[in-house]
């Protein structure tokens, strides 16, 4: 039996895509026009979406959070919660603006890892003029199936095993898909751990003071911003 199996998309699941992306485009729009780079990614950027993903939109390489704040403010959108979330002790520190529930931006706090760069690959991720003109592109979801598009769909089929061949069909260091194996596979075994690190900021708090309190007492949070 063939390990690739081909899904066709619904008339419903492409009204939900087009729905999804088209919120994922409002958001972008006041970041690409105060020139700061952001991607949409996941199901998303792959297609394989499900009327409760969600639209979060990630600054790879953002300027300071003031000025991402203000890109924001400028066309009205206003943040509903903002967080600093450190998944392990040796992850970057993120910043999150949530405008809704599962709707928002992501950005790191502190250097990329190259291999923290590359998930976002790994997982699949369109620029702005790619969601304007519906492009697709190949990921890989949270069962680590690899997710490529086809014009009625995609087709999916497991990565264990092939993580060469998927690491060079997605442009990503072997390194990361490894890693993301490992760490998808520990998760099925003793489920999901908790978060490291989850600071809600207050309303008149900014995230460099926020995260520069943080170090203090957090020496991994400390470690990273070196």
């Amino acid at each position: 039996m063939s390990e690739h199996v081909e899904v066709v998309y619904s008339e419903e699941h492409w009204e939900n895509l087009r729905s999804l992306r088209g919120e994922a485009i409002s958001l972008m729009r006041p970041l690409a026009a105060a020139h700061i780079e952001c991607i949409a990614y996941g199901s998303l950027a792959r297609g394989d979406v499900k009327s409760t993903s969600d639209v979060d939109i990630f600054l790879p390489s953002p300027p300071t959070p003031e000025l991402i704040e203000a890109a924001l403010e400028r066309t009205g959108i206003r943040a509903s919660e903002r967080e600093i979330v450190q998944a392990t002790p040796g992850y970057a520190a993120k910043g999150y603006i949530y405008t809704a529930e599962h709707r928002g931006y992501s950005f790191p706090l502190v250097r990329l890892l190259p291999t923290e760069r590359d998930f976002y690959g790994f997982a699949g991720s369109v620029t702005p003029p790619q969601l304007d003109t519906g492009v697709r592109v190949p990921g890989v979801d949270k069962r680590l199936m690899l997710i490529e598009p086809t014009p009625k769909g995609h087709i999916e089929s497991p990565v264990a095993g092939r993580e060469g061949a998927v690491a060079r069909l997605l442009g990503v260091d072997t390194r990361i898909v490894m890693e993301r194996v490992r760490t998808l596979e520990r998760r099925r075994s003793v489920g999901r751990t908790g978060v490291f690190l989850k600071h809600t900021l207050d309303p008149g708090e900014g995230f460099g003071e926020a995260l520069h309190r943080l170090s203090l007492h957090k020496p991994a949070v400390r470690k990273r911003m070196g």
